[in-house]
């Protein structure tokens, strides 16, 4: 499995949007980039070459599950493994995530202390393409 670095976080929500961020980056020791949108993430994924993608669900005009299927078309994006962030996160929501192509979920409110040990034991479970 190749090592976790660099995560594109997509959350519309700007207060969220920098816990996260803070949390990956001082706790996780991980290199963040942020976008609003899905539509800025697909352009963001070539440049950044993220090893992960933290998607939220719920967003104006290009929603988490519309975003994934635009990256999963971009030859650029479509090894890159996805997490959602959500604050739907009941069993079937999450197998729908899953069925969808996400390799898991972060449920909202997250706990900023265990969000970077979250995603790391997701991304370990996670048959990583690029290993």
């Amino acid at each position: 499995m190749s090592v976790l670095e660099r995560i594109l976080l997509i959350e519309d929500e700007p207060d969220i949007q920098a816990i996260a961020r803070l949390a990956l980056e001082v706790v996780g020791g991980l290199a963040v980039a942020c976008c609003d949108s899905g539509r800025e993430a697909v352009a963001a994924v070539r440049e950044f070459r993220p090893h992960l993608i933290l998607l939220d669900v719920m967003m104006p005009d290009m929603d988490g599950p519309a975003t994934l299927s635009a990256l999963q078309a971009d030859s650029h994006a479509a090894h890159v493994p996805v997490i959602f962030l959500t604050a739907k996160a009941r069993p079937e929501e999450v197998s729908r995530y899953r069925d969808l192509g996400a390799i898991g979920v972060v449920a909202k409110p997250f706990n900023p202390m265990q969000l970077s040990l979250q995603i790391r034991e997701i991304w370990a479970a996670y048959p990583s393409p690029l290993s």
